[in-house]
Parts: structure tokens; C-alpha cells; sequence
């Protein structure tokens, strides 16, 4: 297998990832990795800010479009797919700009997972009868596994479920799991990141204006489709501008109200992702994006 380039870019959300990822996939001849949790999705477009065909000047992209709105996913599907795609980058003789702002994903890349065991249908059925009454499993799962659990609130189905699975399979509590069986980084070669720094209030004028532009192309239409399809079951219909026009579509809000709340959400989620990139990463190599531009160009 050929040795190929690869580097990560990150940043809040509006902050120029796409555009600058194209340039820089140009440049180095390589593919492109989303890791996106909502442009994963079949269907979701406009609320998502893919880039369209047009935009992705030929660059062949991967986690675009993968899954349907109705289909869930986590982790584990990332790392899968990141493994998929740096074999063919290497079987190609590509490289591979990793670019997206659910940066927990690239998080997990590098410093890996740990593997879970083949849940038995037997131990499955004890699971199932113990999430009957979630609060009192929660309270005999503490008992077991205080340290563990702490981290798990109370109201959390689908964590407990695994924790469950884990003691029922194994005869292990989740603590004692995870010491004998680490986790394992998917990446195993060279992977610098690169940060784009921007003005919070410039971030936040860019923000707005994709805001504007979303509704413009047929956001509240892309959203009247997905639940007409879909309903508002899924957990991706509770996104950053999914949600909010649901609730416009429900007289709640008027299109103005609509604009600003999706711009003010927009806003504190990219607040959280620079907090989380910034706890999250070291050693990352940081800048504006006409500062990165330069470095990697």
C-alpha cells in the first residue's frame, strides 16, 4: 500500500472549512473526508450547507450523502469509513484532506475506540427487560459502577443500553471493560490539524449571512419534504435549523424570528466547537484561513 499525505482541517461551522478544503485537495491531489454529522445525510442539503457538485470542483468527496434521514448512525460508522477511504486514497496514489466541524469524530480517529463485544441474544433480551424502567436500572447500574456511570446521565437510553450489554455479555462492569480492553487509534500515520481561527463577531456576520442565503435556496421547503418523509422522529430533525423552522412551520416563530434564532443557535454552536477544538487538540497548527492558505498552498 502506497504512503500518502494527509492532514485534518477544522474550525466552527461558516468559517470557510469547505472552500479552503477544496483548494488544498487541489493542491495536494487528494480526496476529501467529510465529517459532518449532518451532511451525512441523504436529502439534507440546504439546513446541512453541503457543498453542492458545482462547488466541489471535481474533488471526489467522501461522508457526503451516506446514510437517510431515517437511518442512525455513530462512531464506529466514521472510523469505518475513514478506513475505506484511506485504502483507496493509498490504492489511488491520492492524499487526504479530513475536513468537517463535528470535530468529536476526528477526535475518536485519533485516539480510538475501544472494541465491543458480539452481544448474544440472550443477553440482548436482558437488556431489553432491564431498560423497562430505566430510572431504576440507572440506580442499580451506579451501585455497580459509580465512576462509570457519572458520566452517563440519568435520561441516556442508548449509553445505559451499551452499558448493560457490556455487563450482561461479559460479566464485567464498564470500568473493568474498558481498562482490559483500551481503545485503539484508527489513525496510525502522520495526521496533522489545522485550525482556522476567526473574528467572533465577523464569524458570527457570516453566520447570518448563510442564514439569509439557506432560506433564499428553499430551506423551509427542504424541511417541509424531510418531515412530510420522515416525521420529526429522527434525531436529525432536532439540528441547528431543522428544529427551529419546525417550530416556525408551527406558527411559533414568524420567517424573521426564524432567521435570527437559526443565526443565534448557529452562532453558540460554533462557540462550543472552538471551545471543544481547543481542549480537544494539540500541538494544532492555527490560523486564519488566509494564513492556512499560505501554509498549505
Amino acid at each position: 500500500m502506497n504512503t500518502i499525505r494527509q492532514l485534518a482541517l477544522i474550525g466552527p461551522t461558516a468559517s470557510g472549512k469547505t472552500a479552503l478544503s477544496i483548494k488544498v485537495a487541489q493542491a495536494l491531489d487528494a480526496y476529501i473526508l467529510s465529517i459532518d454529522s449532518l451532511s451525512i445525510y441523504k436529502e439534507i442539503d440546504i439546513v446541512s450547507a453541503k457543498p453542492t457538485l458545482e462547488e466541489r470542483e471535481g474533488i471526489v468527496h467522501f461522508g457526503l450523502d451516506r446514510i437517510y434521514p431515517n437511518e442512525d448512525f455513530d462512531v464506529t460508522t466514521f472510523i469505518r469509513l475513514y478506513n475505506d477511504v484511506y485504502a483507496k486514497a493509498a490504492a489511488d496514489s491520492k492524499n487526504l484532506v479530513i475536513v468537517g466541524g463535528t470535530s468529536f469524530y476526528l477526535k475518536m480517529l485519533m485516539d480510538g475506540i475501544s472494541e465491543l463485544p458480539k452481544i448474544s441474544a440472550a443477553s440482548e433480551k436482558k437488556t431489553a427487560d432491564a431498560l423497562k424502567d430505566l430510572k431504576e436500572t440507572y440506580t442499580w447500574l451506579s451501585s455497580l459502577d459509580p465512576d462509570y456511570m457519572s458520566r452517563i446521565a440519568s435520561n441516556d437510553p442508548y449509553r445505559i443500553e451499551k452499558a448493560l450489554d457490556i455487563y450482561f455479555e461479559t460479566g464485567l462492569i464498564p470500568s473493568e471493560y474498558f481498562r482490559q480492553f483500551p481503545p485503539r487509534p484508527t489513525v496510525k500515520s502522520e495526521l496533522p490539524v489545522y485550525q482556522i481561527e476567526i473574528d467572533r463577531q465577523l464569524l458570527r456576520k457570516r453566520i447570518a449571512l448563510r442564514t439569509e442565503l439557506m432560506l433564499k435556496k428553499g430551506l423551509i421547503d427542504e424541511i417541509c419534504c424531510l418531515e412530510k418523509k420522515y416525521t420529526r422522529a429522527p434525531n436529525c430533525m432536532k439540528a441547528i435549523g431543522i428544529k427551529e423552522t419546525l417550530a416556525y412551520l408551527d406558527g411559533i416563530y414568524d420567517r424573521e424570528m426564524l432567521q435570527e434564532k437559526i443565526t443565534t443557535n448557529t452562532a453558540r454552536l460554533a462557540k462550543r466547537q472552538t471551545t471543544f477544538n481547543n481542549s480537544q487538540f494539540e500541538n494544532v497548527i492555527k490560523g486564519s484561513v488566509e494564513d492556512l492558505e499560505k501554509m498549505l498552498l
